[in-house]
């Protein structure tokens, strides 16, 4: 199921992938790769419009789903359901970007929550010659979460899995207040609090990752703000510390905030994933 209207130069186009999950793709004649982008929590593959863009403009083709629960896909708003559930999504896009472009390179991008999710899907059972990944503040730490919560998290998983257990701060995602403003605005986004289920999957693969990161061999861009928040620089570390990847980048932005591609400076952020991708175009002897 999709449909395309096509710009001058670029065409956008949208459909459902197996699993009844929204995705969406811009592409151009002709790219020199394609980019899986892997949303974070609460939030949904349009707003990350601008990025699609700017990665179309360098000449690759980018495509995007909407997790359980989030954007356009089913579900309770806010609820994942389970990490399988949306690692098989992003594998299902990925699948649909390797027919779509057979032969190319291919990377995944991943923010927050998406950062988790395309982690836990690249030590997994990932396509076949991704080129290399793009990580933004993935969220590999639960500090936000207290003691006591982290113990409950199971049971309360499974007897009210829709419970909001913990709040985000949406001023923390940019220091552009016209960002911000936008996301507690945006109807598809999920300004409750974080879903019992949802939170309780997230820790269990944040646990369970320092070990699965010592199988991860591919190239790595890891971003994160100096000013995070909602999560601290200190998880992007831990990329470093464990994965076998002998290619990686850690980049902490001074002074940014949570999603470094929605801040004053994205530009600049862009400009330097550009860069990397560019960079890493042939090099297809990883996955």
């Amino acid at each position: 199921m999709s449909r395309s209207a096509a710009g001058p130069a670029a065409s956008h186009t949208e459909g459902v992938l197996p699993s009844g999950q929204y995705w969406q793709g811009w592409t151009i004649e002709n790219p020199v790769a394609a980019v899986v982008l892997v949303h974070g929590v609460h939030e949904h593959s349009g707003r990350y419009r601008h990025v699609a863009e700017r990665l179309v403009a360098a000449g690759y083709a980018v495509y995007a789903v909407d997790h359980p629960g989030h954007g356009r896909s089913p579900g309770t708003r806010g609820n994942i359901g389970s990490m399988a559930a949306a690692v098989d999504g992003v594998a299902l896009l990925a699948r649909l970007a390797r027919q779509r472009h057979d032969g190319l390179p291919l990377f995944v991008y991943g923010h927050s929550l998406g950062g988790l999710i395309s982690l836990q899907y690249l030590t997994g059972a990932p396509a076949e010659r991704i080129s290399g990944a793009v990580i933004s503040a993935p969220a590999l730490q639960t500090v936000a979460a207290s003691t006591v919560q982290k113990l409950a998290a199971p049971v309360v998983s499974r007897l009210l899995p829709n419970l909001g257990v913990l709040s985000l701060d949406a001023d923390a995602i940019s220091r552009d207040p016209e960002v911000v403003r936008a996301y507690r605005t945006d109807p598809l986004n999920h300004n409750g609090r974080i879903r019992a289920r949802t939170g309780t999957e997230m820790m269990r693969a944040i646990n369970a990752m320092p070990q699965r990161l010592a199988s991860l061999r591919l190239p790595l861009l890891v971003l994160h703000g100096g000013a995070d928040r909602l999560m601290p620089p200190a998880a992007s570390e831990l990329v470093r510390a464990h994965a076998a990847s002998a290619d990686l980048t850690v980049t902490i932005y001074e002074g940014l905030y949570h999603e470094p591609h929605n801040e004053p400076e994205q530009d600049r952020v862009l400009g330097d994933v550009v860069a990397w991708l560019d960079a890493h175009l042939d090099d297809r002897t990883h996955g």
